[in-house]
């Protein structure tokens, strides 16, 4: 094996094992600010180590070994703990020919719970929204702050200080490495689904720039998902989240044309939907359905996006019922974005008049004055209305308000079809 593909092993590696073993070190000196700087610590060791000996058979064993060491070493610099030493000590007490069974059991350690502890930490309601999705991706996903930056569109230095300020408000704040109970337990774990859910919407529908979709952003989401539906498997609304995301991901191949302009949902070729994905996301939104009690927001989503999924062709679709699940989602919210989602299946499902009538009572909704959509689903209805001059109007103005380049371009090509027409 090359230099260059062993950095690559020790970077796929890295991305995998990262947030198991800076959950294992933050349990140990509670500090995840610490324990990152010592899981790199252990990553410059791979980086030096393995291009000469190879890859371990047991690379997340080998890292958190390493990095265990480290904190041996810094518990000994600053003489004290002699017991935690010890203990620690006594762990790493293993020959140089110790199976890869015992190194892994040994990793294994409560590590899942780990896991968890640091999935709630990173995303702490003390942290700014912007932190908690940065500081997520870092110690969860194991990106760079470049690869942060290049995804969210904003500068490497931004990103980084996001992150240092954010471990810096969770030590100052003495929060507890751990997964709360009762009521803030609800609360928090509310926390993680949104930064999830972001996440993963930056990639499907990217905010700013010139692409429409960013893959690695759904891909990273989607992971981060469906490893904390094993760690809770008795939580409804992380299975209507993985169910959302999983179906949506489904139309990814069909959303954007050979030049990478997008393809609106009714004009997708459905036969490029994965059908894996959508198998996926059936399957765990029956596990939410199954778990009984009313759906939440995520599981309501998932089933609206299963109404797509399960028709043939977009004539198939079940708009009456859409429609009702919007109805359904709007009074568990009250947000004025799912209500203008309700007036496209209004108008789908009873005609454009009554989606448009939905739409013009939106107009005032202090929420919607920048946002795109709305002058975007008006244009809509008002094309099928035959009202061409007012659609072409609403078209430009949604075009004004986007920050995708992409989108843009769209908004701007339906509204000359209309001065054509």
């Amino acid at each position: 094996m090359t230099a260059t593909e062993t950095r690559r092993a020790v970077e796929a590696v890295w991305r995998i094992e990262s947030a198991r073993v800076i959950a294992g070190l933050t349990r140990m000196v509670h500090d995840v600010g610490l324990a990152e700087e010592l899981a790199q610590d252990a990553l410059v060791a791979a980086l030096e180590q393995w291009p000469e000996s190879g890859v371990p058979r047991n690379p997340g064993a080998w890292l958190m070994t390493v990095a265990k060491r480290r904190v041996v070493d810094m518990l000994r610099r600053r003489e004290r703990l002699e017991e935690k030493v010890a203990q620690l000590g006594r762990e790493l007490q293993t020959s140089d020919d110790a199976t890869a069974a015992e190194i892994e059991a040994a990793l294994e350690d409560h590590i899942e719970d780990d896991v968890l502890r640091l999935m709630f930490v990173a995303c702490h309601p003390v942290l700014s929204t912007e932190a908690r999705v940065a500081l997520t991706l870092r110690l969860l996903g194991g990106l760079t702050t470049d690869e942060i930056a290049r995804a969210f569109l904003v500068p490497e230095p931004t990103v980084a200080k996001r992150i240092v300020r954010a471990k810096r408000t969770l030590t100052d704040a003495k929060v507890p490495f751990e997964v709360p109970e009762g009521a803030e337990r609800e609360a928090r774990l509310s926390s993680v689904l949104e930064v999830v859910y972001l996440v993963f919407n930056e990639g499907y529908s990217a905010t700013a720039g010139d692409d429409w979709m960013r893959p690695e952003m759904c891909a990273e989401a989607l992971r981060l998902g469906r490893m904390l539906a094993r760690l809770v498997p008795s939580e409804p609304e992380v299975h209507g989240l993985v169910a959302l995301m999983e179906i949506q991901e489904s139309r990814s191949a069909a959303r954007v044309g050979p030049s990478g302009e997008p393809i609106r949902l009714l004009d997708q070729d459905r036969g490029r939907w994965n059908q894996l994905h959508i198998r996926r996301g059936l399957a765990a939104l029956a596990r939410a359905e199954a778990l009984g009690g009313s759906l939440g927001p995520y599981a309501l989503q998932a089933a609206i996006a299963a109404c797509h999924a399960r028709a043939r062709t977009a004539g198939e679709t079940d708009w009456a019922r859409m429609a009702a699940l919007y109805g359904s989602l709007a009074a568990l919210t009250s947000s004025p974005i799912v209500e203008l989602n309700r007036a496209v299946a209004v108008g789908m499902a009873y005609g454009p008049e009554a989606g448009l009538a939905l739409a013009d009572a939106l107009a005032g909704e202090p929420a919607l004055k920048d946002y795109h959509l709305l002058p975007s689903v008006r244009g809509d209805l008002l094309v099928k209305l035959g009202r061409t001059d007012e659609a072409r109007t609403e078209f430009e103005r949604a075009a004004a308000l986007t920050r995708n380049g992409r989108e843009r371009a769209l908004l701007l090509g339906r509204a000359a079809a209309c001065g054509a027409a």
